[in-house]
């Protein structure tokens, strides 16, 4: 139940995303499709954070330290771009159109997905 809720977290997070930063489009024919598209992208961004995450964190450990973890605004805006390379891969109407929009959705999301987690905890938060 808890993996649910924390996909739910990541696609509503992900469609605030694509509301308020230009550059990152949900491009589906109707709401519906929107829908179903946001939530396999938040799957798609799930996965990619949690198997290539820990080994960037591993590798680039001194580019975070040097960068006092600026650096990691970073990797958060190319994981974001690498999620919509799978994206295409698969034919989903999700757009990012450049490193920029990639930077600031990354943030939008991870302020939004904590804002939302702190609403809606999970039963390991309780």
């Amino acid at each position: 139940m808890g993996f649910l809720i924390r996909l739910v977290i990541s696609a509503v997070a992900l469609w605030i995303t694509s509301l308020v930063v230009p550059g990152i489009e949900l491009t589906g024919r109707s709401g519906w499709e929107n829908a179903l598209t946001v939530l396999v992208v938040a799957l798609i961004f799930g996965v990619v954070n949690a198997v290539l995450k820990p080994i960037i964190h591993v590798v680039g450990c001194v580019f975070y330290v040097l960068t006092l973890g600026l650096f990691a605004l970073v990797v958060n805006a190319l994981l974001f771009l690498l999620t919509d390379w799978i994206a295409h891969l698969f034919d989903l109407p999700f757009e990012i159109d450049g490193f920029w929009p990639a930077f600031y959705g990354a943030i939008v999301m991870a302020v939004v997905g904590w804002l939302l987690g702190v609403v809606v905890p999970d039963r390991s938060d309780r």
